[in-house]
């Protein structure tokens, strides 16, 4: 049966007083425990690991901090739950990487060349405050309070704007305009 105690609060106040060995002793003492909350927090057994790695790191380097002894199984549990929360945003905020094969030719890299360009143009054709919204909100990826709050706009006029710049962004690229024919003097 596994030891469900935490390091007593000994060595607790010798690891913050900078004893090398009680430090040591903390950190592999705290591990079984430290896993065990990343591993019900975090979204994957290598997301567990990883939370857990970076808790004992914190641990290792800002021990001195812990102002309470008996505090260091909440302290821990916070560490683990920030971390399982930062990997989860970065992990949501990761684009797709795109396969080796979705560009297999030139003229495909071209095409997509030209997409790039064709969607940089409708979005410079749009009213300024449209575009400032759209830019910060969907390429910059502000929250939407935060764009609200930088452009000086109640939420809802943000949301209003960004919504009439994406259905204007989708429509132009759905019907894009045809070119004029010239006429060349002949009469239809």
């Amino acid at each position: 049966m596994t030891d469900r105690t935490w390091p007593d609060e000994k060595l607790v106040t010798a690891a913050r007083e900078g004893d090398a060995a009680a430090i040591t002793a903390l950190v592999s003492g705290s591990y079984p425990h430290v896993r065990r909350f990343a591993h019900t927090l975090c979204a994957s057994a290598e997301d567990a690991e990883d939370a857990a790695q970076e808790a004992l790191i914190i641990l290792y380097r800002k021990i001195g901090t812990l102002r309470a002894s008996g505090a260091l199984a909440s302290w821990m549990f916070r560490i683990v739950r920030n971390e399982c929360l930062r990997q989860w945003r970065t992990m949501t905020r990761r684009p797709e990487p795109i396969p080796d094969s979705a560009v297999a030719s030139a003229e495909d890299e071209a095409v997509l060349r030209l997409e790039a360009s064709r969607v940089a143009a409708v979005i410079a054709a749009l009213p300024a405050d449209q575009r400032r919204v759209l830019i910060m909100r969907d390429v910059q990826g502000y929250s939407g309070r935060m764009v609200a709050g930088r452009l000086g706009l109640s939420l809802a006029a943000m949301k209003s704007r960004l919504h009439r710049a994406r259905a204007t962004v989708q429509h132009q690229l759905r019907n894009p305009p045809r070119p004029t024919q010239e006429r060349n003097g002949i009469n239809d």
